[in-house]
């Protein structure tokens, strides 16, 4: 029986984690959304999620672009349909590729920040000091890293779609042999809004997913630094699989059909 013993043990601990971390959100935005309100704090998070997120994201995209075109352009030439690839680079770009790794960049850089930083406030107590004075921890250092992240990784996904086809179009143009007008022409004939918007979708929903695990495990870390590095890396871990796991979701729901 041990076997079912442990299989058991995991499915009772992931829906214990699950439930721990949908009423943690629920707790969050059910305080967060009501005054007092602390503007200064989410004015920071906008500037750190994204603003100092923009370099790391658009390097990401550019150079994703490019290698997009030249790995379509090696595989379509054998079938002469080097014209489809300004569409496979837009498409690819707007619908998967900006989302997803923006949503990794970021959880990487700005989930584990969070972690490392609520984990820190725990392990000094900090948490406990403003709690002691009357300024609630949900609504002072929570909610506005959700809104944080629910507002800017859409706008750095935009900066990357934009930065990623720009890498393929200077691929493409600069060393493919594609003329500008034609390649910018085919970029756009077959684009369409819904692309777009599902694109924007799935970011809103990762940069509030990478938000949401690193003030949950940060905010529940163990005591020492040693706690504070396995929050650190469950933040990481957790955010990355689940942006993984809600992209597959959020494309079944918008291209089903």
């Amino acid at each position: 029986m041990n076997p079912f013993r442990l299989i058991g043990a995991g499915v009772l601990g992931f829906c214990a984690n699950l439930g721990g971390i949908v009423a943690f959100a629920s707790r969050a935005i059910g305080r967060g959304v009501t005054p007092p309100y602390f503007p200064r704090q989410y004015l920071r998070q906008f500037l750190d999620i994204g603003y100092y997120s923009l370099p790391v994201v658009g390097l990401t995209a550019i150079f994703t672009g490019a290698v997009l075109a030249l790995q379509s352009y090696t595989g379509f030439q054998r079938f002469q349909a080097e014209s489809a690839i300004p569409t496979i680079v837009v498409l690819s770009v707007v619908r998967e590729l900006g989302p997803v790794l923006a949503g990794l960049m970021v959880a990487g850089r700005v989930g584990a920040a969070m972690a490392a930083e609520l984990g820190t406030m725990r392990v000094t107590e900090q948490i406990d000091a403003l709690t002691t004075l009357s300024t609630d921890p949900y609504r002072y250092l929570i909610m506005p890293r959700l809104v944080g992240g629910l507002i800017m990784l859409p706008l750095l996904v935009v900066v990357a779609d934009l930065i990623g086809v720009m890498g393929g179009y200077l691929i493409a143009t600069l060393k493919l042999g594609f003329g500008s007008v034609e390649y910018l022409n085919n970029t756009f004939r077959y684009l369409q809004t819904m692309d777009v918007v599902s694109g924007l979708t799935k970011a809103a929903v990762f940069g509030f997913i990478v938000a949401l695990m690193g003030c949950y495990h940060g905010f529940y870390s163990q005591r020492g630094a040693q706690g504070v590095g396995v929050a650190t890396t469950r933040a990481v871990v957790t955010a990355s699989i689940l942006i993984l796991t809600s992209n597959y979701i959020v494309t079944e729901l918008f291209f089903s059909g």
